[in-house]
C-alpha cells in the first residue's frame, strides 16, 4: 500500500498524473507477463495492474474476457501469479495491484490471499464484483496486511455512495467512466468532467479513471481532470494479436505516458 501512496505523492510533487497500465496475468504466459511488466515500467507506466484470470469475468468486455480464457487455458493459477510477482519484486519497486473477481480469492482462502499479497509484494487489490457494503472481512484483512483495498465508483453512484466509497477506499478511488463492461471506446462520456469533479470535491484521495481509454488524446483529457489514467483493453488487444507484442505494446505505452505526464 505504501508504494501506491508514495507514487501518487511523488507525482503530485512533480505536477504529473499517474499512468496505470493493465495486463491479464498469464496472457500469453507468465514469462511474457513478467517481461511486459518490466517493459511497461521502462516505457513510463507508474503503477501496474495485473488482472487475475477467471472463468466468468462479468465486468469485462470481449477483449479482456478472451485474455482471461487464454491465460486459464495456459494453466495460469493464482499461486503461479504470486510466484511471478515475488520474482518481479527482486528487480522492480513499481506498485502492483491485482484486479480480481472475488471467487478466485475465496478459493485461495481470504486470509491466505492477503498473506501472499504481503509476502510477494502486492500493494493493492480491486475486486469489481464485491460491493464495499459486503467487504468488511476483506477490508479488515487488507488493512492488517498493509494492502490497499481499492473500490470503484461509477457514473450511476449517488453523492452519498461516492462519499462512502471515498471514505473506505485506500490507495486511490477507481472511477469507472462508463456503465457496462471494460473495453476501448472512441469517445469519452460527455459527463466525465462533472463526475470526476464531484468525486474530487468529497475526498483528498487520488482519483484514477478507467474503462474505455484507448487513445493518447483521451488519456491526456482524463489526466487534465483526475490524478491517474488506467488503460487496459487497448493494451490487451495488442497482446491478443500475437505479432511483435513487446515493441508494439511499449511503443503504445510510451505515447500514452507522454500524453498523461505532459497533460
Amino acid at each position: 500500500m505504501k508504494r501506491i501512496d508514495d507514487k501518487f505523492k511523488f507525482l503530485r510533487s512533480e505536477g504529473r498524473k499517474a499512468f496505470i497500465a493493465y495486463v491479464t496475468a498469464g496472457d500469453p504466459d507468465l514469462a511474457a507477463t513478467r517481461a511486459l511488466a518490466l517493459g511497461l515500467e521502462a516505457s513510463g507506466v507508474d503503477i501496474l495492474e495485473l488482472g487475475i484470470p477467471f472463468s466468468d469475468p462479468i465486468a469485462d468486455g470481449p477483449t479482456i474476457q478472451a485474455a482471461s480464457y487464454r491465460a486459464l487455458a495456459g494453466k495460469t493459477t493464482l499461486k503461479k501469479i504470486f510466484a511471478m510477482v515475488e520474482d518481479l519484486r527482486s528487480v522492480t519497486d513499481i506498485p502492483i495491484i491485482f484486479m480480481t473477481y472475488y471467487n478466485p480469492v475465496l478459493r485461495y482462502g481470504l486470509k491466505e490471499f492477503f498473506v501472499s499479497c504481503r509476502k510477494c509484494g502486492v500493494d493493492g487489490v480491486i475486486v469489481p464484483d464485491l460491493p464495499f457494503e459486503e467487504a468488511a472481512d476483506l477490508t479488515a484483512l487488507a488493512k492488517h496486511y498493509a494492502v490497499a483495498a481499492i473500490f470503484l465508483a461509477a457514473p450511476t453512484s449517488t453523492p452519498d455512495r461516492i462519499k462512502a466509497i471515498a471514505k473506505v477506499s485506500k490507495g486511490f478511488i477507481y472511477y469507472v467512466s462508463l456503465t457496462g463492461v471494460t473495453g476501448a471506446r472512441r469517445e469519452l462520456p460527455k459527463d466525465i468532467s462533472s463526475k470526476i469533479k464531484e468525486i474530487i470535491s468529497v475526498t483528498e484521495k487520488p482519483v484514477a479513471v478507467g474503462f474505455g481509454v484507448s487513445q493518447a488524446k483521451q488519456a491526456a483529457q482524463i489526466a487534465g481532470l483526475a490524478d491517474g489514467v488506467i488503460v487496459g483493453s487497448a493494451i490487451v488487444k495488442i497482446i491478443s494479436e500475437k505479432k511483435n507484442i513487446m515493441p508494439r505494446v511499449f511503443r503504445f505505452a510510451k505515447s500514452l505516458a507522454k500524453a498523461i505526464h505532459e497533460a
